[in-house]
């Protein structure tokens, strides 16, 4: 079995389409999804089809190239947290941005039960203002 850590890595390090089908197969049935205040996509998700529909789909849509690039990783137990950088161009104003993240995961039985954002919502929120 993977460790936490492999299973976080896995939903990062490959290409996207990859990376999602990884997240989706570690994503516990009532895994909880907490976009951080600020963040445009800013809430709290419960299961695969609400965070799919509420973040990632709409990472996909609005913005060009996004991507999450983690820098560092730590691991403690059930807990690991990714630490990175977010980049990419918001479609409707053609402005990029690349803002700090940190995301904290904790898992149960090789799956995500919930997963906190920290970012400098700042950043993204200048790229998506006209």
């Amino acid at each position: 079995m993977p460790s936490n850590l492999d299973i976080i890595r896995s939903t990062y390090e490959g290409p996207s389409e990859e990376n999602g089908k990884h997240l989706l197969s570690a994503l516990a049935p009532d895994a909880v999804w907490v976009e951080a205040p600020g963040f445009p996509y800013a809430g709290t998700y419960v299961g695969a089809d609400a965070i799919i529909a509420n973040v990632f789909h709409r990472l996909a849509t609005e913005w060009i190239d996004y991507k999450a690039n983690v820098e560092s990783y730590i691991e403690d137990g059930d807990k690991v947290a990714a630490f990175g950088v977010y980049s990419g161009t918001y479609k409707a104003t053609g402005k990029s941005m690349q803002a700090i993240f940190a995301h904290r995961y904790e898992l149960k039985d090789g799956q995500i039960v919930h997963m906190n954002q920290y970012v400098d919502s700042h950043m993204v929120q200048q790229a998506m203002q006209p």
